[in-house]
């Protein structure tokens, strides 16, 4: 195992320029799927990783379920970090446990409240709520998905600014961004060194619905009104997992990019470019975590065998 066991942990940092350069120069749609699927293997590796340390640290605890032959010296020789660092990470997984538990266990309940409060209307695929508050959200899931609004937020806008924002919120849906959202947040909560990718997703969603409603509205300026009214007057998404029309990401920014041209579509950017460099350095990163881990996980399968007595 050696040191290899907390490379993982450490590895996401490998993606903080990524994290910067896909919101400027990644199509929305590449960026969120790239930095997503890299946050989600190095979250998953280094709770694997994680784990193996803290079997190594349970091992001299009362009670463990490891076979005694776990206790030789020269088993536990083979094993480096078996004090401190093993033990140290049994309270470190169990936070992770917990937080990862705690963000499930709010997204379900938010979702579970919101189908229930739209229990009495029609089911269509956009729900209006006579409410003064300014809002709207699309919510997936229940009997159909669903663009939430309400009529405090339809007043402030103008009819093409309306039509931008019902065409951004099916943008959403249709694209399934509450997994990609929910998976960032889950994968920040494994690993702080992710936090950035989650608040870079976080941005890069919003921009590709902001994108898809432009083309479905023919208009890219009527979208960043639709934004820009939008932002001053709403209280966005009631939870960060359901995605919204000024729910996440700077507004000015967004609006600016609205304001130039669209980008170009590009599934993958070319190696002799900044960005290029940054997704290449992440895609490395991410296959060092998984290689470490899988060792680590390898490793330690093979000196339990070994110390298990036939």
């Amino acid at each position: 195992m050696g040191v290899f066991v907390f490379l993982p942990l450490v590895l996401p940092l490998t993606a903080w320029p990524i994290a910067r350069l896909a919101e400027q120069h990644l199509h929305p749609r590449t960026a969120t799927r790239l930095l997503t699927g890299v946050a989600a293997v190095m979250a998953a590796c280094s709770t694997v990783c994680l784990g193996l340390v803290m079997v190594v640290g349970t091992a001299q605890l009362p009670g463990n379920p490891l076979p005694d032959g776990w206790s030789d010296p020269e088993v536990r020789a083979a094993v480096p970090y078996d004090e401190v660092v093993g033990k140290a990470a049994i309270p470190a997984l169990c936070a992770v446990v917990v937080a990862c538990a705690r963000t499930l266990w709010r997204h379900a309940r938010v979702r579970r409240h919101a189908h229930r409060a739209l229990a009495g209307l029609p089911a269509t695929g956009v729900a209006v709520l006579p409410d003064a508050l300014p809002y709207a959200y699309a919510l997936p899931g229940g009997r159909r998905d669903r663009v939430v609004v309400t009529t405090g937020l339809l007043d402030h806008l103008e009819p093409a600014e309306r039509r931008a924002l019902f065409a951004h919120e099916r943008a959403h849906l249709a694209a399934r961004h509450h997994r990609f959202l929910l998976t960032v947040q889950l994968a920040a909560r494994t690993n702080p060194f992710l936090r950035p990718l989650r608040t870079a997703v976080s941005y890069t969603a919003e921009r590709w619905a902001d994108e898809e409603a432009a083309q479905a509205v023919g208009s890219r300026r009527t979208v960043a009104r639709a934004i820009g009214r939008a932002a001053l007057v709403s209280r966005g998404a009631p939870v960060a997992t359901l995605a919204g029309l000024a729910a996440a990401g700077p507004v000015p920014r967004r609006v600016a990019a609205l304001l130039r041209p669209a980008p170009a579509v590009r599934r993958w950017p070319s190696l002799f470019t900044s960005v290029g460099l940054a997704a290449w350095g992440a895609a490395a990163g991410t296959a060092v975590s998984a290689m470490s881990s899988a060792n680590s996980a390898v490793t330690m399968v093979l000196i339990l065998r070994a110390a298990t007595p036939l």
